[in-house]
């Protein structure tokens, strides 16, 4: 179960540390990490009685920290930049916060949503009747063995972009309305994605107010008067 009290005490720490970098950092920088602050405090808030919700709040954290022009194609541009995303965060993170996580913190959770067929999308492209996903297990096979080699090569970014990619899945099939609330089907991937995310994201976020100097992008959806 999470601990009110040290969440209580993390998302203090990013407001005040917000507020005290936001005259030397960009407001673009300062909006997209208010804004992801925002999303996992009420997220944080609602993981143990509705970890849908609180899922689906911690990826619109995600998205406020890092989307940019969404293009014509949301899901493929989204997918697609994870990797650069992913690169600048390990790259500002010398103390290997973000490392700790995914080794060390999260590594059995890490391993078991990477060996669930029902995040992998061709797994659902085939069941969805696209006959060029009738090999749906040798994907998923070929997958596991790249997991498996950025985890050998202790190779956080791309472990991350991988990763991320199963739960943009997972994310699908709760906003797309592919799952019932609370439903007793796929239970432990929503439980384990949002707890991963809120353990994440406040290093994500940390991460990103440190480093004012990398182009973390402007958001896609500025405040305009």
């Amino acid at each position: 179960m999470t601990n009110t009290a040290q969440v209580s005490s993390e998302f203090d720490y990013l407001r005040e540390k917000h507020k005290r970098l936001r005259e030397q950092n960009s407001p673009e920088l300062n909006l997209r990490t208010h804004r992801s602050i925002s999303w996992l405090s009420r997220a944080a808030a609602l993981i143990d009685e509705d970890p849908d919700a609180a899922f689906i709040l911690s990826w619109i954290a995600f998205n406020a920290a890092y989307a940019k022009d969404l293009g014509d194609d949301p899901g493929s541009f989204a997918r697609a930049n994870f990797q650069g995303f992913f690169d600048a965060l390990v790259r500002c993170d010398p103390n290997g916060r973000i490392e700790h996580e995914i080794w060390y913190q999260f590594e059995g959770v890490v391993a078991e949503l990477l060996d669930t067929k029902y995040i992998f999308n061709p797994f659902w492209k085939f069941h969805n009747g696209d006959a060029q996903y009738d090999n749906w297990e040798l994907r998923f096979e070929n997958a596991k063995k790249a997991a498996q080699y950025a985890i050998e090569g202790q190779e956080t970014a791309k472990l991350l972009s991988i990763l991320f990619d199963r739960l943009y899945v997972l994310r699908n099939q709760l906003v797309h309305g592919g799952a019932t609330w609370n439903s007793q089907v796929n239970r432990k991937q929503v439980r384990d994605g949002a707890e991963l995310l809120l353990s994440l994201m406040p290093v994500f976020v940390d991460t990103m107010m440190s480093n004012s100097n990398e182009d973390w992008g402007a958001p896609y959806y500025p405040v305009v008067d």
